[in-house]
């Protein structure tokens, strides 16, 4: 298999094939992200060769294991969904040619991608197999995504995921707690619950802010720019945030960046969860909490 630099993937994409469609991220510019930092280029497709290589080898394999089979590939990269459509027709075309028991295509996706797509475009993904989309929202509170430098704003989240709605393409968001800077994480949390609300997220999944050395974020904090919020201050905005929800999703943290890992479903365990988060607060301790976050050396 063709695989560069370290890959990542959601947890709940354990089970799917993982083929490498691109390498690195376009945009390259969240002040936060130090995930591709090991490659030597911003980004890059991978020759149609190489994936049809790779499904070669996916189905001598799996066919190898008795009683075995899977249902899902997820294509890795930062956001795959950014190539053409021509592109992702010819991937989905040759998956399902290798392997005809595929029944669905994930990847991750960022905002300004999907609106590369028309509607005819997304439909027709969509029936490709193209389904479930992880996409890093991060927040809908625009002042944080204008610092961060995300390239989109809480509009467009609303805009073109209400586009993906159309289209019968499902996806998940991840909600990532700290990103709007001490002082300010509830109120950031309030105006994402408001702009989830008005969509249809199969997931939402927070991961919390660890922030490294070789970030520009690291920088911003040391030119007295951006202060970093409490380990105490996330879990109220984590708090704040599922008691905001008004929608039927999963609500998930289950990342190596939280200390408490949990999944539940609302509207049904609300209140369970708010009761788990409040014992957090109340009981844990911003000692504890800054011990875990410290030991995060990488995620």
């Amino acid at each position: 298999m063709h695989y560069t630099g370290t890959i990542w993937r959601p947890p709940y994409e354990a089970s799917s094939l993982l083929l490498e469609a691109t390498a690195g991220c376009t945009h390259h510019r969240c002040k936060f992200c130090t995930l591709y930092a090991d490659l030597p280029f911003s980004f890059k497709m991978s020759p149609i060769e190489d994936i049809e290589s790779d499904l070669k080898e996916a189905r001598y394999l799996y066919r190898s294991l008795p009683g075995h089979r899977i249902s899902r590939t997820f294509l890795t990269g930062a956001n795959p969904c950014v190539l053409q459509y021509n592109r992702l027709m010819k991937i989905a075309e040759r998956i399902h040619t290798q392997l005809p028991e595929m029944e669905s295509i994930g990847c991750f996706a960022r905002i300004t991608d999907i609106s590369l797509k028309t509607d005819g475009q997304l439909a027709n993904l969509h029936k490709a197999g193209y389904d479930g989309l992880t996409i890093g929202i991060e927040t809908a509170d625009d002042e944080a995504l204008r610092f961060m430098d995300k390239g989109y704003r809480a509009a467009d989240i609303l805009e073109q995921c209400g586009r993906l709605d159309r289209a019968g393409i499902r996806y998940s968001f991840f909600y990532l707690t700290g990103i709007s800077g001490a002082g300010r994480g509830e109120a950031g949390a309030k105006a994402t619950a408001a702009v989830c609300n008005q969509l249809h997220p199969a997931l939402i999944g927070a991961n919390m802010l660890t922030i490294y050395p070789d970030s520009e974020l690291y920088q911003e904090i040391r030119r007295g720019n951006w202060t970093e919020e409490s380990e105490t201050e996330k879990y109220r905005e984590v708090r704040a945030l599922a008691e905001s929800l008004k929608i039927h999703t999963v609500f998930a943290a289950l990342g190596a960046s939280n200390a408490f890992q949990m999944q539940v479903e609302l509207p049904k365990d609300q209140e369970k969860l708010l009761a788990f988060l409040d014992d957090v607060i109340e009981n844990v301790g911003e000692d504890r909490l800054r011990r875990y976050r410290e030991s995060v050396h990488h995620l």
